[in-house]
């Protein structure tokens, strides 16, 4: 039985004393949560933005984890010191980690505890915060903001200044909720929209206490307070572009010192607006449908099947890799479609009865109805069309690309949230037409789809890691970048000695936000609209 999602967790981090890596200034940590599978599998679930120049940080980015009762999730926060641009982070210094269940933290509601370094000795005097809260509510804030006339910090220049949000705790404490970006130079600046959700800005409360604060940002991390306000979601609420919500900027300090102080400066709330937005489950629960398409290598360079060393080779049990990963991640997907009725095709091979390469062939060989009846029918066409067709080449994935994408931009007419489609492609390895494959998943990147590709046996597997847009935005051959990342890519070997779970887990873990990410950028309702009550 699949395991229920019983609630979400949003976990807010902070740290104290850690590690200082940087010469001449401080660290500027950021904090990654990662989540294990079965095993030793680990993958990114989300991490914080980076602060600068803080021994102590509070992160201000949340991070939102489903909570499952009768699983052990285990987690790991990773604690870096970002220097540079790059994404991955196996370039920037490590100042340590922490690894717990998810258990514990709820358990503990705050959760205190030493980092320690990759060897489990303690990363100096380093630790870390966890503080758990249930989210029961799934409205967001979408807010607008500017000020003008702000006071001048600055002795070269003007002020550059961000905008701070704080809700207040039951024992009175303000914790920060929210950052803004840095406008640098500007007293009238005028910020980025942003959003956040209702209960981290006042716990959902509309009369709640809500203090912001504008800073002038100072690089060596000594921020000055240009002024403060305070305020409601309820008076927040009120503004519109017409008529924008302002509050008068004020520095304690400065009206004390001053006789004539008006104020630093005025921030204007030019849109405030609640909206709902759907979780996955949301979607699923709201009658979306997950399609499943299965995309098969049969070329030349996997080896003759009947021989033991080929990977379509079929072991005396009848299974072999192929085989394993169909299994593993459709048995997953299998319970969110109704009729359980998959296509799958075959690429790279001489079919018969002409014995033409074909790069989208039918493994039941029939072009009309291409579905099997769920993941055994599937087994059962590949293992009847393995002995028919002449292994060949070369490898293209882009055709079978193309054809889901077809049937996910007919399901865009529909304008609901009611089909997403998920292709797996596996593969031993080499693409040949790597550019007219860049070229259809970045226009898949604008439909209802994600590609799951796994690759078996040993190849060198560095052009499917390029096509899994993690370290940087994947861009067709004419420059055209990727709207969003919907490539997957795991190499099978890694999961070779894990439980069967493990890979399906893995393989699987980005496509609850690839399909919330696509329906909420192009505000798709579910079909049957749970979230709006």
């Amino acid at each position: 039985m699949a395991a229920q999602c019983v609630t979400k967790v949003e976990l807010t981090i902070s740290c104290t004393n850690l590690l200082d890596k940087d010469v001449g200034s401080k660290s500027d940590p950021l904090c990654v949560l990662l989540q294990n599978t079965s095993g030793q599998q680990w993958y990114e679930v989300d991490r914080t933005e980076r602060v600068k120049n803080s021994l102590n940080p509070k992160f201000s980015k949340k991070f939102l984890i489903d909570y499952y009762f009768e699983l052990v999730q285990k987690l790991k926060f990773g604690i870096y010191d970002i220097d540079n641009k790059t994404y991955d982070l196996s370039d920037d210094d490590f100042l340590g980690e922490l690894e717990c269940t998810l258990g514990q933290v709820v358990s503990s509601r705050t959760l205190t505890k030493p980092l320690v370094l990759k060897n489990g000795k303690p990363a100096g005097r380093g630790s870390i915060t966890i503080t758990a809260e249930e989210v029961k509510d799934n409205r967001v804030v979408v807010l607008e903001l500017e000020a003008r006339k702000l006071d001048n910090k600055d002795f070269f220049g003007k002020s550059d200044p961000y905008l701070e949000f704080h809700k207040q705790t039951g024992d009175g404490n303000w914790v920060m909720v929210h950052r803004t970006e840095v406008i640098k130079n500007n007293l009238n600046p005028v910020w980025r929209p942003f959003k956040i959700s209702l209960n981290s800005l006042c716990y959902s409360d509309m009369d709640k206490s809500i203090k912001v604060e504008c800073y002038d940002y100072d690089g060596d991390g000594s921020h000055d307070l240009i002024g403060s306000f305070q305020t409601t979601m309820s008076k927040l609420k009120e503004a519109s572009r017409s008529s924008p919500v302002e509050f008068e900027c004020i520095n304690e300090k400065k009206r004390q010192k001053k006789k004539n102080y008006k104020n630093s400066g005025i921030v204007s709330v030019k849109h405030c607006e609640i909206i709902v937005e759907c979780t996955f489950l949301d979607y699923i629960m709201g009658g979306c449908q997950l399609n499943f398409t299965v995309g098969i290598d049969f070329t030349g360079s996997n080896g003759d099947p009947r021989s033991p060393d080929s990977l379509h080779y079929l072991s005396p049990d009848g299974v072999n890799e192929y085989l394993t990963a169909i299994w593993s991640v459709g048995m997953v997907v299998q319970d969110y479609d109704t009729d359980k009725m998959f296509p799958a095709f075959g690429f790279g091979a001489q079919i018969p009865p002409s014995f033409q390469v074909s790069h989208e062939f039918p493994i039941n060989f029939n072009p009309s109805n291409p579905f099997c009846n769920g993941i055994q029918g599937i087994v059962d066409a590949y293992r009847a069309c393995l002995p028919q067709v002449k292994l060949y080449g070369p490898t293209n994935f882009s055709p079978i690309i193309n054809h889901v994408a077809r049937f996910a931009a007919a399901a865009t007419q529909q304008q609901t949230a009611s089909q997403y489609f998920i292709l797996l492609i596996i593969t031993d390895g080499v693409i040949t037409d790597l550019d007219q494959t860049r070229t259809a998943i970045v226009n898949a990147s604008k439909l209802p789809m994600s590609i799951i590709i796994v690759g078996v046996g040993g190849a060198d597997f560095d052009a499917m890691e390029f096509l899994d847009g993690d370290d940087g935005v994947l861009r067709s051959s004419s420059g055209e970048p990727a709207v969003r990342d919907i490539v997957q890519f795991v190499p099978f070997r890694k999961f070779q000695n894990s439980p069967k779970e493990a890979l399906a887990q893995c393989v699987l873990a980005e496509v609850p936000q690839q399909v919330v990410n696509y329906f909420s950028t192009y505000k798709l309702q579910p079909p049957k609209n749970p979230a709006a009550k």
